[in-house]
């Protein structure tokens, strides 16, 4: 390696970093349905099922702070983040893998912990711990999930279907996330200036869940399924509202007018968002963390979904030459900006 050729990866952000490495890779077995670039890769096990797979990696410092997550929840939560990309394609989680670098500051104790929480998610979304590895680390903690689901042929849903005209719709409500992670920042600062004061979470319940304990929405596909609605594309939102429409977009090659008034916020994480100077709008745009559902649908599926408590119609996908968009009550247009959370950013260490 040329040092004057250096491509910093804080240019390439994590998506166009895994465009590079894998822009040589084929698949070349006619199992392998769909690899890089979806939720999940899709693998054919028969002439009726697909098999889903998708893995995540958490890595201290990084993803998590060990100093207001809880291990308990921090093996929920490892455990959820890859349920909801299962969720996200549509199909109904069945397995696990779990696999962790952790270094000798961690007892026996801890790590059954860490282990007591996975548990536990594996009992609430009835998948089974199947395999995994473990090895030592020089720096923290790492854990490494793997989720398998299943889905039948027809019903698989990728990022790629959304057609013009279709509508927008976004699951529970957004932002709660990114408000709680403010919340356990600041109390960790009070903290560091004086261990003394006990930290003020009162009345943040809601906000704190959201973000130590988030739930994948595998409710949703039961209720898309009882509605007899498929969605023509679908992600799940981990990085912030506005990244992921930008995937959507340019999976489907289509653009977007979302409108302001309709993205859901919780009245809660309204009023914190003001305490701390933030538009709560920039909290369901970019905070990310949320694991609710983005999904398309035809206009004909529209009388389906309308007035669902579950669901909310946000906007409509519009020719790819039209942009993507940002309506606000006003009815002005302004270009839609995804800053959702960048891996390689120095922020992100």
């Amino acid at each position: 390696m040329s040092e004057d050729r250096r491509t910093e990866l804080s240019e390439l952000g994590e998506f166009g970093l895994i465009d590079t490495l894998t822009k040589e890779f084929k698949n070349i077995n006619a199992s392998s349905i769909y690899g890089i670039g979806d939720d999940a890769a899709v693998i054919r096990a028969n002439d009726e099922e697909s098999l889903l797979v998708s893995t995540d990696m958490l890595v201290e410092g990084v993803h998590f702070n060990l100093m207001y997550t809880p291990l308990k929840h921090l093996g929920y939560k490892a455990v959820v983040v890859n349920i909801s990309d299962i969720c996200a394609m549509n199909g109904a989680p069945e397995q696990i893998t779990v696999s962790i670098a952790v270094s000798n500051r961690f007892p026996k104790e801890a790590l059954e912990e860490l282990y007591e929480g996975i548990k536990r998610a594996c009992d609430f979304y009835k998948v089974d711990l199947v395999g995994g590895d473990t090895t030592s680390s020089l720096s923290g903690l790492m854990i490494s999930v793997t989720a398998i689901g299943r889905a039948k042929n027809e019903d698989v849903v990728y990022r790629n279907g959304a057609k013009e005209n279709d509508l927008l719709v976004v699951t529970g409500d957004l932002g709660a996330a990114y408000m709680g992670l403010q919340i356990l920042e600041r109390e960790k600062e009070v903290y560091k200036a004086n261990p003394d004061i006990q930290p003020d979470l009162d009345g943040y319940d809601y906000l704190l869940e959201r973000q130590l304990k988030p739930e994948a929405r595998k409710d949703i596909i039961g209720f898309l399924k009882d509605l007899d609605v498929k969605p023509t594309s679908m992600i799940d939102i981990s990085d912030g509202l506005a990244s992921e429409i930008f995937h959507l977009c340019k999976q489907s090659n289509v653009g977007c007018n979302l409108y302001d008034e309709k993205i859901p916020i919780d009245t809660k994480v309204s009023t914190t968002a003001i305490d701390f100077n933030i538009s709560p709008a920039t909290c369901a745009l970019n905070g990310g963390e949320d694991y609710e559902l983005l999904f398309t649908v035809s206009q004909e599926d529209f009388d389906k979904i309308k007035g669902n408590p579950h669901m909310t119609v946000i906007g409509h996908m519009t020719d790819a030459s039209s942009g993507k968009y940002l309506v606000d009550k006003q009815g002005a247009a302004f270009p839609l900006k995804a800053q959702g959370w960048n891996h390689f950013s120095d922020a992100a260490g």
